[in-house]
């Protein structure tokens, strides 16, 4: 799968390097990844931070790629470039993916490819970018927005959070928790709508922290918040105070969305049926795993895996991911 990062006008160097850091690290530990270049289209040296210069190669056309990566643009340039502008939309013709980071929607948003199309930048250019862009519906507060071919990140480190998304999507679970495990990051932050990314945990205290290992491995439909309570020698009032006080969410909760992790991954990696799934995540049957599924995932356990489920030669797609921060799962 080839990866282009496109430099424009100027040098963001953070975002470079999270495109840098997310497709373009070597990982031999991976039987399939991206191979992937940074190219200009316009001038082949760009001047960065306590007076670096960058330089890469520059080229006439964008190379044949699956995926375009726009790390930034200036917001202040309202004219793209005629000769950016021609290779970026017919990258996007082709039915090419794009992602941007930061102020690299403005690129997008200048030449019309995300009108009639969910789309976030930094805050610092919101309004700027909702008076110059009418036509595109911004999502106020998230961390991205992809919709399986275009997708935009919020500022600096949102990049990152979009980048594990298009892995997660390409490659599976596996392998973008791998990436924010050698990143030092967790695989997905907190809040947002369909949690598609299984999620680490935080640690909480020393009490519930040997709670919830043992709770892990005690996953099944007779296991109960009660039960977790009396492991942690807390009354269960006590014990609902300092999980929600820990996690913002309740403990309930937290063991749901265990087992839905278990089930995902289940989905995603064998053929078993939803049934036997259901059983093997904790819950009591199928009709329970549904309920959950919907409730949390809005998808039912059929879809995710038609969606998710990894194929031969096949680019997993999804439909529209938008990751809001403070949104309990």
């Amino acid at each position: 799968m080839n990866v282009t990062v496109l430099v424009c006008e100027q040098l963001s160097m953070f975002e470079l390097a999270c495109a840098t850091e997310l497709f373009a690290l070597p990982r031999p530990e991976f039987n399939q990844w991206y191979r992937t270049k940074i190219v200009a289209l316009k001038g082949d040296q760009f001047s960065g931070l306590c007076d670096t210069t960058f330089t890469c190669p520059v080229v006439n056309t964008l190379p044949a790629t699956d995926l375009l990566v726009v790390p930034s643009f200036p917001v202040h340039i309202t004219k793209v470039d005629t000769h950016i502008a021609n290779e970026v939309l017919a990258h996007y013709r082709r039915g090419g993916r794009i992602i941007s980071f930061c102020s690299g929607a403005f690129l997008l948003g200048a030449l019309g490819i995300l009108d009639n199309r969910e789309a976030i930048t930094h805050w610092r250019y919101a309004s700027e970018f909702k008076q110059r862009f009418p036509a595109v519906s911004y999502c106020e507060d998230s961390l991205y927005v992809y919709d399986g071919q275009i997708g935009c990140s919020a500022g600096s480190a949102a990049a990152i959070d979009l980048g594990i998304e298009i892995i997660r999507q390409d490659f599976g679970y596996e392998y973008a928790n791998a990436v924010a495990r050698r990143l030092v990051l967790p695989a997905h932050r907190d809040g947002g709508q369909s949690q598609y990314i299984q999620k680490p945990l935080a640690r909480p205290n020393n009490t519930l922290a040997k709670c919830i290992d043992w709770a892990l491995t005690q996953l099944s439909p007779q296991l109960t918040v009660n039960q977790m309570a009396q492991k942690a020698n807390m009354t269960r009032r006590t014990f609902d105070r300092h999980f929600i006080k820990q996690f913002n969410i309740t403990a309930h909760q937290w063991l749901c969305e265990r087992k839905l992790d278990v089930a995902r991954q289940l989905l995603e990696t064998t053929t078993l049926s939803i049934e036997q799934i259901a059983l093997r995540a904790g819950f009591d049957n199928a009709i329970t795993l549904r309920h959950n599924f919907r409730k949390y995932l809005s998808v039912s356990p059929t879809h995710y895996r038609q969606t998710f489920r990894k194929l031969p030669d096949t680019v997993m797609q999804s439909n529209t991911v938008i990751q809001k921060p403070g949104c309990a799962l």
